[in-house]
């Protein structure tokens, strides 16, 4: 009896573990190449970059833990499998607590590879500012810009979490757009993840799916990124936004472009990725021939 105990210890710490380290490696390439397309105001890539990076960090997100996880790396395909079923809630939280750690760890990191070239963008963005509002205080900002820390904006803050599209001065994509925006963002996500990994659909083998899925990730930055920059993952978003509360960025990062935003794309995932889910169950998998049992004489 021990000895089983020890061994479920065991495998519940593997997979713990194993969820953190895709995470986290989803998380640095992610982030790492936002901080370069956005600190090198587009000498590094563009957008295009971003879309690709993110669709390939996730393949290899999903290398590293798939074979002791099938890689969730999404508390939203955590939650959206534990609903349909297909997996122990006795493990949701143990896996979304790994995604939402793995995702925190990896947003410290890239902040420390990349801290000077953010010194270095803040200090430019505040001249710029200056600039344009009054030119005989330039060379006093300059000076107290070299001496100390330059403030934290929501221009460099949006290399960890996500925000609205800004149209104007005053004017943001809405709360309920945005939210709608990763509903259906996230449940394109599901639905094409249980396809590709349905052995009675046309699944293709179990080392090509992580570069199909990445492919899907990589097609909805290209279509549906345009609005709220496509976090349908809340530990993509959320990890990253605590971050930045405790390293500087303070509490403007809860409050814009409103005090509820932050919310957009926590909720939106999880309601997204249940629909994804059940779709493919009742428009796809419930038409599927039951397998038969293996005869006894077989």
């Amino acid at each position: 009896m021990k000895l089983e105990q020890v061994n479920m210890f065991r495998v519940e710490k593997k997979e713990f573990f194993a969820e953190l380290l895709g995470t986290l490696v989803l998380m640095i390439f992610g982030l790492a190449v936002n901080a370069q397309v956005s600190l090198g105001d587009q000498q590094y890539g563009t957008y295009l970059s971003i879309n690709i990076g993110w669709g390939l960090a996730v393949v290899f997100g999903v290398y590293v833990a798939g074979g002791v996880t099938g890689a969730h790396i999404n508390p939203a395909v955590t939650l959206a499998l534990a609903v349909n079923h297909q997996f122990p809630w006795s493990k949701v939280l143990p896996y979304m607590a790994a995604q939402f750690i793995g995702a925190f760890l990896a947003s410290a990191l890239i902040y420390v590879v990349y801290v000077e070239a953010i010194d270095a963008y803040e200090v430019a963005v505040a001249q710029e500012i200056v600039v344009q509002e009054s030119t005989e205080e330039v060379s006093e900002v300059m000076a107290v810009t070299a001496e100390e820390p330059p403030p934290r904006t929501l221009k460099t803050a949006g290399i960890w979490a996500t925000y609205p599209r800004q149209f104007s001065t005053r004017r943001w994509i809405s709360n309920w757009s945005g939210f709608l925006d990763q509903i259906v963002g996230t449940a394109l996500l599901l639905l094409c993840i249980c396809a590709l990994t349905d052995k009675r659909n046309m699944a293709p083998k179990s080392n090509l799916a992580p570069l199909l899925i990445g492919a899907v990730v990589l097609m909805i930055g290209m279509s549906m990124g345009a609005n709220c920059a496509y976090a349908i993952n809340p530990a993509r978003d959320l990890s990253p936004r605590l971050f930045t509360w405790l390293a500087g960025w303070g509490d403007q990062v809860f409050r814009s472009p409103n005090t509820t935003w932050y919310l957009v794309p926590i909720m939106g995932p999880f309601l997204g990725g249940i629909i994804g889910v059940q779709l493919y169950r009742l428009m796809i998998s419930r038409w599927h021939p039951e397998e038969e049992p293996e005869s006894a004489d077989g």
